[in-house]
Parts: structure tokens; C-alpha cells; sequence
């Protein structure tokens, strides 16, 4: 009375085993690896707005240094190191606020990742990176936000 179906199931089709799979490990480095270059060019961005050093180790020399230990993760992860444009010199500095509350939800979703993944080093990183944008945006500025 019916007439089986002759062509291909879409189903079949998505399963086919010609077409490249990722393990979940694999997606979790590649988010991770994304949220920490995101995570660096707003670093950089700051580097090149904020003052040379305030006192208290929060720009300047402390920023290039959280700069380059994130794109050692980044290159730890994604196996190659990012590129990393240079940033212009005369930004506006009332930018700074908001390139810190960036920052630290940037950090907050590399944490999130790293958690979910086990990586310790950058749950580390993540942690310390999002306490230095809070203490410098001000106590509890940017947890309320």
C-alpha cells in the first residue's frame, strides 16, 4: 500500500563519518582558547590607555605581564601564539571603566571554561585577573554591575 522511501535519511547524512568530529575536550580548548584572546586584546587595550604605573602594580608593567601569560595560554591551547595588534597611542582614557567591567566578564567566562574543562593553570590566571579589574574599577563596582 506504501511505497518505502527511496532516497537518503538526513539523519544518515549528519552521521557520516567523512566529516571531521570534535571530542568535547577539543571544543572546550577552542572556547577556552577564544575567551582568553578576547580576554588579551582587552588587556593590551588597557596597557596602552592606562598611565604608566599607578602605585599600586594595577597598569603599566603588571598589565603587559597579564598580557603575556595569557597569550602563553592561549598558545598552550590553540598551538599557535595570537597575533597581537599593537594599540594606538591617544585613546580616550573614559574608556578605561568600561574596558575593565570587559575585562573582567572576559575573565569570568575564561573561568567558567577552565572550570568546566579542569585546567588549573587558567582557572588561576582567570581568578587573579578578574580580582585586579575589580580591586582597580573599585570594591564591588563591577560585582554588582
Amino acid at each position: 500500500m506504501y511505497e518505502p522511501i527511496r532516497t537518503k535519511s538526513v539523519h544518515t547524512m549528519a552521521a557520516a563519518p567523512e566529516l571531521p568530529h570534535r571530542t568535547r575536550e577539543e571544543e572546550l580548548d577552542n572556547r577556552l582558547a577564544g575567551q582568553l584572546t578576547a580576554l588579551l586584546t582587552v588587556t593590551d587595550e588597557l596597557r596602552a590607555l592606562a598611565a604608566p604605573d599607578d602605585g599600586h602594580g594595577r597598569s603599566g608593567p603588571a598589565l603587559a605581564d597579564a598580557a603575556d601569560r595569557i597569550a602563553a595560554q592561549v598558545a598552550r591551547l590553540s598551538g599557535h601564539y595570537p597575533l597581537r595588534a599593537e594599540p594606538s597611542d591617544g585613546g580616550d582614557p573614559s574608556r578605561i571603566p568600561a574596558l575593565r567591567q570587559r575585562a573582567h566578564t572576559l575573565a569570568a567566562n575564561a573561568l567558567a571554561v577552565a572550570t568546566s574543562r579542569q585546567d588549573t593553570a587558567v582557572m588561576a590566571l582567570a581568578a587573579e585577573r578578574m580580582t585586579a579589574h575589580e580591586a582597580a574599577a573599585g570594591v564591588g563596582d563591577l560585582a554588582t554591575a
